[in-house]
């Protein structure tokens, strides 16, 4: 996938201002930046959430935006930051609608074992036949991630995966991020607010400030004091754990 000059306006401002990147395949990759940097917009754009102003999102050799959505869901998955489900749907149901575009609905038996494998990866058997109301956000945010994995796309997008989640919820879901590369082999690309599990989790960075790119390289070249102050505008200490730069702020 390769993004180029992509320009988004709101009321004539631009929140999203010629971004170029191009996103390694089969590797993690977190956009990171302060609020309002325009990094949800960009991740918006690149899944047809959002509709952009100018530029191109290529993808498999082709502009995005003449994909065919059924064909498109067959390669790229996308998890936004809300998913509010108004349906009374079990864990299980959840999961099945991850397999719709190559079913239709009609689920059949080679459907049934795709979904009882992302269901075991996720570890939620026992929680399969439970209403996804009745769920923890921790286990929700993984019956979600089941149904992105039940859709079998090689690119897989994530809109603050870790958002109102608890600190262990957090963590595990980055550690299921990371498994989805390394084990499935998905490129996953995701907006993330906190720079440390960016910096421990990923290949790459992204950082973006008011609708540009600050800063695209991999986590050695983007975790600087001197980026990433310039970045978030506050003073920055870089340290290293187990082989990975994480930062301290004040």
């Amino acid at each position: 996938m390769k993004v180029t000059e992509l320009t988004k306006k709101y009321d004539g401002k631009a929140v999203v201002d010629s971004v170029s990147f191009e996103i390694p395949k089969g590797k993690v990759i977190s956009l990171i930046g302060p609020n309002g940097a325009g990094k949800s917009t960009v991740m918006g754009i690149i899944s047809r959430l959002v509709a952009r102003d100018a530029g191109l999102v290529d993808f498999g050799g082709k502009d995005i935006a003449k994909w065919k959505s059924k064909e498109l869901a067959k390669r790229l998955a996308i998890l936004t930051q809300t998913n509010n489900i108004q349906m009374k749907l079990t864990v299980r149901e959840l999961v099945a609608f991850g397999r719709f575009p190559y079913t239709g609905g009609r689920i059949t038996e080679e459907d049934d074992r795709i979904i009882n494998q992302a269901i075991s990866y996720m570890e939620l058997q026992e929680f399969e036949d439970r209403f996804i109301d009745e769920l923890s956000g921790g286990q929700r945010q993984r019956a979600y991630i089941a149904m992105v994995i039940a859709q079998d796309t090689e690119y897989v997008l994530l809109d603050e995966p870790t958002n109102n989640l608890d600190i262990y919820h957090a963590t595990n879901m980055m550690k299921i991020v990371r498994r989805l590369c390394d084990e499935l082999g998905k490129t996953v690309i995701l907006v993330l607010h906190e720079i440390n599990y960016a910096a421990f989790y990923s290949d790459y960075i992204c950082a973006f400030v008011d609708g540009k790119i600050a800063k695209f390289g991999t986590v050695e070249e983007v975790m600087t004091k001197e980026t990433l102050s310039e970045i978030y505008k506050v003073d920055f200490e870089i340290m290293t754990i187990k082989g990975k730069p994480l930062s301290i702020y004040y």
